[in-house]
C-alpha cells in the first residue's frame, strides 16, 4: 500500500564518488576504436566470461554511438558514447576535455533505462524527435538522468537491450566473478603497450591502481617468483599466477584449515561444524551438502561431496555468507496488522531536488524516491494559472511543477509490487479554524506549531492569504490529519484515521517530557515528523530518535545524502525493501511500558571483530600515487544509551587488503530498534577523514560469525567487489 501524504491549499484570488575510473585520453576527442576482431584483446576478457562479446547489441555498443543529448528546448548537442572494454563503464564525449573519470559513467550505478518520452526532460524537451528514437538513463542518487536521442530507432533499441542484458549479467555475477571482472580490467589498464605482457614497471602501475602501496623489494620477488621464463616480462599463466597470488585471503585459509584437517578440503560434517560453530539456523548434514553442490567449482570435490578452499572463499563471499540474514530480503513479516504498527518509508518535499527556498522542483524527484522504497510522498499542490494545479514549496523561489504531470508519475512509479491503492493524507473539514474562524490548511497548522515553538511573526502574514479545498478535503478518509497539541487523555477516544504532524523540534520535546505516553500514542494512531523550515539547505535530522518513539512516518529529504538517509536506508533494507517493517512488539503493544529515555539495563552484548578489507576504491584516480589510508568505524544507532561508536587504527598506504584484527565491543539496552552502521573512511591527519563507503543494516537482521560487509556508496551504489571481513557475536543476558 502507498501512503500518499497530500498537503494543498488553494490561494484566494489574486554529480560521486565511484569505486574505480577508467582511462581515456583527455586531449582526443574519443577513445582509439576497437579494431575488427577486438575479442582476442585483452580487454574484453572481461565481457567474454560475461558471454556477451558476440551480441550483436553489445558489439555495437563497442563500436560507439552519436546520440543528441537533450538538455532543454534549444540545447540539442550530439555525442559520442562508447562501451567500454570491461563491460561495466560507458565513455563520453565532452565538449570541453577533463579528467579521465570525468568522462565515464558506470552500469552499476545506473537506477533505470526508460525508453521513449519516459522523462521529465524528454516530455518537455525532446518533442522534436519520435519516441521510438529517445531513451533515458537514470541514475542513482543526485545524478541528473541522461535524455538522448539516437539516429535511428534501431540504434536507441540496441542500447535499450545492451544495457539490459550487460546490467542483468552484472546482477548476476558472483562476488568471486566481479572480483575477476575486476582485476582483469585494471590489469588490462596497466599493460601500457597492450602487448599482453607485463613489465616490473606495469605491474607497479597495477598495484597502485588497485590501490596499494607495495614495497619495492617485496613486489619484485613476487614478480620474479611468478616470471618463470626469466625474461622480466609475465605473461600468460605467469600473469594468472601472479594475480592468484595478489588475491589470496591468508585469514580465510587460516579458517578453511582450522576445519579441514591435514587433506585441505572440507568434507560435508566438517562443513557443518564450521556451520554450528557461525551459529547458523539449520546447520544441517543437508545443508552443509546443499552448500558444496552450490559453491564449489571442482567437480570432482563435488561428485565426493567435499568443498576445497576455492568453493569455502566462493560461500563466504556469497549473499549466504554476508552480514545481513539472506531470510530478511524478501518480505518475512506479518503484514496484516494495523497501519500504525508499520514504520513506513516517508519523504519530505519529495517534488525538491535541491535546496527548500530556490531549488528545481522536478516529477523525476518521485520516480527516485519511489525506486528507493519510499511509500509516503508530500505533494505541495497550489492554485496555478488558470486554474491548473501546481506543486512547490509555497512562498520561496523554488520552482513550479504541474499536479497532473506528479499524478502521472506516481501512476506510473509507484505501485511496483504494491497493491496499486492511494491513501490521501489531509485537511478533513471542518477540523480546525484559525482565530477568524477561518479553515486552516496542513501547511498552516504546520506553520502555527513553529510560530508557537519559535515566535514566527511571519507566519501570521501567510496564513490570510491561504484556504482549504473542499473538493481535496472530501479525498481524506483513511488519514485525517489531526492536531496534536498535548498527550492528555481525550475526552473521546481518538480514530486510527487520525493522523498528526510535528515538526522535528516538537517531536523531541515530546519524546523528554512525556516518552512512554507518546509511545502509547503512536501505538494506536500515525504520527508524521518532519525537517524543520530552518534547514534551508535541505538537511536531514536523524530518524533514529524518532523510530524510537514508534512514529511511524519520518520524512527526509531524499535527495540530501548523509548518515539520515544511510540509517533510513538501512531500516527498509529488510523485508523485501517493501518499505513498510513492523515496529518492535514493545512499540505496539497499547499499554506498553516502554520508554526510550529509560530503556532499563543492558540485556546484549555486541562483539565485532573487523579482521580486513578488500579491494577499497581509490578515492582521488587522478593521482596514482593517492593511496587510502583507511580505518573502520563501527556505530551503533538507537536509544540514547546504546548510541555509540568505536573505531580501529588505519593502516598506512593500503586500500587493497588492509587487516586490522582488532575488537570493538558494545552493551545494548534495546536491541530490537539498533542499527548497525559499517563505516570506512581514508584517515587523514590534518583534515576530516574522506568517506569511503559504508553499510547499514538492523542488529535483529545481523548475521553472527565470520560474515563479508559488501560496502556502498554515499548515493547507495555497489562498490563491488569492496568488502569488509568481520567476526560478529551476539549475546543476551
Amino acid at each position: 500500500m502507498l501512503c500518499g501524504r497530500w498537503r494543498s491549499s488553494r490561494r484566494r484570488p489574486e554529480e560521486p564518488p565511484v569505486p574505480a575510473q577508467v582511462a581515456a585520453p583527455v586531449a582526443l576527442p574519443s577513445p582509439p576504436a576497437p579494431p575488427d576482431g577486438g575479442t582476442k584483446r585483452p580487454g574484453l576478457r572481461a565481457l567474454k566470461k560475461m558471454g556477451l562479446t558476440e551480441d550483436e547489441d553489445v558489439r555495437a555498443m563497442l563500436r560507439g554511438s552519436r546520440f543528441r543529448k537533450i538538455r532543454s528546448r534549444t540545447w540539442h548537442k550530439e555525442r559520442l558514447y562508447r562501451l567500454q572494454e570491461d563491460g561495466l563503464s560507458v565513455w563520453f564525449q565532452r565538449r570541453i576535455p577533463r579528467a579521465p573519470s570525468q568522462h565515464i559513467f558506470f552500469l552499476q550505478h545506473i537506477e533505470a533505462v526508460r525508453e521513449g518520452h519516459q522523462s521529465e526532460g524528454l516530455r518537455r524537451f525532446g518533442g522534436a524527435f519520435a519516441p521510438a528514437r529517445c531513451l533515458t538513463i537514470a541514475f542513482r542518487g543526485r545524478r541528473k538522468n541522461l535524455d538522448l536521442a539516437a539516429p535511428t530507432a534501431e540504434e536507441a533499441q540496441r542500447w535499450v537491450r545492451g544495457l539490459a542484458k550487460l546490467r542483468a549479467r552484472l546482477d548476476a555475477m558472483t562476488q568471486r566473478e566481479r572480483l575477476d571482472h575486476w582485476i582483469h580490467t585494471y590489469l588490462h589498464r596497466a599493460d601500457s603497450d597492450q602487448d599482453s605482457k607485463m613489465s616490473f614497471k606495469e605491474i607497479k602501475s597495477l598495484l597502485r591502481m588497485v590501490n596499494v602501496d607495495m614495497n619495492d623489494m617485496y613486489a619484485y620477488r613476487l614478480f620474479k617468483e611468478c616470471d618463470h621464463s626469466n625474461n622480466e616480462r609475465l605473461e600468460g599463466t605467469e600473469i594468472e599466477e601472479f594475480l592468484r597470488r595478489l588475491l589470496k585471503r591468508p585469514e580465510l585459509e587460516e579458517i578453511f584449515y582450522k576445519y579441514s584437517g591435514e587433506d585441505h578440503v572440507l568434507s560435508a560434517p566438517e562443513l557443518r561444524e564450521f556451520l554450528e560453530d557461525q551459529g547458523e539456523d539449520g546447520a544441517t548434514l543437508a545443508h552443509a551438502q546443499h552448500l558444496i553442490q552450490t559453491y564449489e567449482l571442482n567437480e570432482t570435490a563435488k561428485q565426493h561431496e567435499l568443498m576445497t578452499l576455492d568453493g569455502f572463499m566462493m560461500y563466504l563471499l556469497s549473499p549466504n555468507g554476508a552480514a545481513l540474514d539472506p531470510a530478511h530480503m524478501c518480505v518475512f513479516q506479518d503484514m496484516d496488522q494495523p497501519l500504525a504498527h508499520y514504520f513506513i518509508s516517508s519523504s519530505h518535499n519529495t517534488y525538491l531536488t535541491d535546496s527548500q527556498i530556490g531549488g528545481p522542483s522536478s516529477t523525476e524527484a518521485y520516480v527516485r524516491a519511489f525506486a528507493q522504497g519510499c511509500r509516503c510522498v508530500e505533494l505541495d499542490c497550489w492554485e496555478g494559472p488558470g486554474g491548473e494545479p501546481v506543486i512547490y514549496h509555497g512562498h520561496t523561489l523554488t520552482s513550479k511543477i504541474l499536479f497532473r504531470d506528479v499524478v502521472q508519475a506516481v501512476r506510473d512509479h509507484a505501485f511496483t509490487q504494491l497493491k496499486g491503492r492511494v491513501l490521501v493524507k489531509g485537511k478533513k473539514l471542518p477540523a480546525v479554524r484559525s482565530e477568524d474562524g477561518r479553515i486552516l490548511s496542513d501547511r498552516e497548522e504546520e506553520e502555527e506549531e513553529e510560530e508557537e515553538e519559535e515566535e514566527v511573526e511571519a507566519a501570521e502574514q501567510r496564513r490570510l492569504a491561504k484556504q482549504i479545498s473542499p473538493e481535496l478535503s472530501a479525498l481524506a478518509v483513511y488519514c485525517c490529519a489531526t492536531r496534536l497539541r498535548n498527550l492528555r487523555p481525550a475526552p473521546t477516544l481518538p480514530q486510527p484515521c487520525q493522523v498528526s504532524s510535528l515538526s522535528e523540534r516538537k517531536a523531541k520535546k515530546l519524546i523528554r517530557e512525556a516518552g512512554n505516553s507518546f509511545v502509547r500514542h503512536n501505538a494506536r494512531q500515525l504520527t508524521r515528523v518532519y525537517p524543520l523550515g530552518l534547514r534551508m539547505n535541505s538537511a536531514n535530522y536523524s530518524p533514529q530518535e524518532m523510530w524510537n518513539s514508534g512514529c511511524q512516518l519520518v520524512a527526509l529529504n531524499f535527495q540530501t545524502p548523509g548518515y539520515e538517509m544511510d540509517l533510513n536506508a538501512g531500516r527498509f533494507l529488510i523485508n523485501g525493501q517493501c518499505g513498510y517493517v513492523l515496529k518492535p512488539a514493545c512499540l505496539r503493544q497499547p499499554d506498553t511500558t516502554f520508554d526510550p529515555e529509560c530503556p532499563g539495563p543492558p540485556r546484549t552484548t555486541l562483539t565485532i571483530q573487523v579482521l580486513t578489507a578488500q579491494q577499497l576504491p581509490k578515492l582521488n584516480a587522478e593521482k596514482p600515487n593517492s593511496i587510502v589510508d583507511p580505518l573502520v568505524r563501527v556505530e551503533i544507532h538507537g536509544v540514547p544509551a546504546d548510541c555509540a561508536r568505536k573505531e580501529t587504527n588505519y593502516v598506512l598506504n593500503n586500500g587493497f587488503n588492509p587487516r586490522w584484527g582488532q575488537t570493538l565491543q558494545f552493551q545494548l539496552r534495546a536491541p530490537e530498534l539498533v542499527l548497525v552502521r559499517f563505516v570506512v573512511e581514508d584517515y587523514d591527519t590534518t583534515s576530516p577523514n574522506d568517506f569511503v563507503g559504508q553499510f547499514t543494516l538492523p542488529l535483529n537482521s545481523l548475521k553472527q560469525g565470520y560474515r563479508h560487509i559488501h560496502l556502498l556508496s554515499k548515493d547507495g551504489a555497489s562498490l563491488s567487489p569492496a568488502t569488509l571481513f568481520v567476526h560478529i557475536r551476539i549475546q543476551c543476558s
